[in-house]
């Protein structure tokens, strides 16, 4: 039986799994603002920069530089990166503008996950009620 507002194994909705419109950073000129009132972190083959926005949710966007490769290699690596970014955001912080620039280089899920994790850790931005694994 296939319904979209069922219960997922775990006790949580299926609502609860995706990554909603609202949460995306977009716009030139709001990714703009965020590089130039910068806080920025960075770890090997990523950099965070974060902005807070005052909202109830953060908003991402992951960028690359000019010569990260071509479209098929940065689309897979911006669906890697949404991905590890869905499964870690409910232990962060929120009202934050986030920005994750993204260079070329190994690029798998669990290095992601890992570029993350270090990431949000250096950012302070992980939840302190939260519980991470």
């Amino acid at each position: 039986m296939k319904t979209g507002s069922s219960i997922a194994e775990g006790g949580e909705s299926r609502s609860d799994f995706r990554f909603p419109r609202k949460e995306k950073l977009k716009g030139k000129d709001a990714i703009r603002e965020v590089f130039s009132r910068k806080r920025s972190f960075s770890c090997p083959g990523a950099k965070l920069f974060a902005l807070g926005n005052g909202l109830p949710y953060n908003r991402i966007a992951f960028a690359f530089p000019r010569k990260f490769g071509n479209a098929v290699g940065r689309n897979r690596s911006r669906r890697l990166s949404r991905e590890a970014y869905r499964q870690l955001r409910n232990g962060l912080q929120k009202g934050y503008d986030l920005v994750l620039l993204i260079y070329p280089g190994r690029d798998n899920f669990f290095v992601r996950m890992n570029q993350l994790t270090e990431l949000f850790s250096r950012a302070g931005l992980w939840n302190s009620t939260a519980s991470r694994e």
